[in-house]
């Protein structure tokens, strides 16, 4: 299934796109992708209870704005330095072990919502990446069951102040949460209609220039090790999101670096997880 949630900021509703294409709001099944719709099997008791009320349910209209495709998770961890071209770029090392760091869950926004340049901003850069969702609480998980964790995957653009990040005080989260840093969606797809996670192409272009074009295959850390390490730090809760890291092509690699300025439109997807489109505005 292909879940979204749409409407107004702060009053979305859960929809699901069918088999057949239709888009439709599912309120009448009761429940929004939050962590307990996750916890309690939500996605299996949603599909089959669309085996008795799909034709039923109102049809969701073209031009609704899409929200987050899931409510604010517990949090956001994000794995740096992931593809060993964008590490390249980077002037880094490859990473012996993952390097995490968090995102703030106010930083999450819809799909295709404006991105808003922080005050005093001069390096706000783009990042394409695959997010994987994760379905059920998981603590010391093994390598060979990891994948038993995953509810599902969608796109990421984990904007990044490059200044906030590097250059006060070195701690990344600081130029990783602004709001508006965080667009997901416009779709979770269950971790059944994806074949293989690490064989799917992710791009981005800024203002119809192709600046990000990779797969996942080029991954140091794949997705079962990356779940199975995290779990061994903290407890991964039902709806919390691993971002797993962008490939080359970022504005801070660039020779000279190139960063977003306002007007600018930023449009990225991956394969079978559909695409986001944001334009730049100044904060308020």
């Amino acid at each position: 299934m292909k879940l979204f949630r749409f409407g107004k900021e702060g009053q979305e509703k859960p929809g699901v796109i069918l088999s057949s294409g239709r888009s439709v709001d599912v309120s009448g099944f009761g429940s929004d992708y939050t962590e307990k719709f996750f916890t309690e099997d939500g996605i299996s008791k949603l599909k089959k209870w669309l085996e008795q009320h799909a034709d039923s349910c109102p049809e969701v209209k073209w031009g609704e704005r899409f929200g987050s495709c899931i409510a604010r998770p517990s949090k956001i961890i994000c794995v740096g330095l992931n593809y060993a071209k964008h590490a390249a770029e980077s002037g880094a090392e490859i990473p012996k072990e993952p390097i995490l760091f968090f995102k703030s869950t106010t930083a999450l926004c819809g799909p295709n919502d404006n991105l808003i340049i922080p005050r005093n901003s001069h390096k706000t850069d783009w990042e394409v990446e695959l997010a994987v969702v994760i379905g059920k609480k998981a603590t010391y998980v093994e390598f060979e069951n990891a994948m038993d964790f995953v509810a599902g995957y969608c796109t990421h653009n984990d904007y990044s102040e490059r200044e906030f990040q590097l250059e006060r005080g070195g701690q990344w989260v600081k130029g990783k949460s602004a709001d508006s840093f965080a667009p997901l969606g416009p779709w979770l797809v269950t971790k059944d209609e994806i074949a293989d996670p690490h064989k799917l192409r992710l791009w981005l272009d800024v203002n119809g220039q192709h600046m990000q074009d990779s797969t996942t295959a080029d991954f140091i850390f794949n997705i079962p090790f990356l779940i199975s390490y995290i779990s061994k730090f903290m407890t991964l809760l039902p709806g919390d999101v691993i971002s797993t890291g962008t490939p080359s092509g970022v504005g801070l690699g660039l020779k000279p670096p190139k960063y977003l300025v306002p007007g600018d439109i930023i449009r990225l997807g991956i394969d079978g997880l559909g695409e986001q489109q944001q334009v730049a505005i100044k904060a308020p």
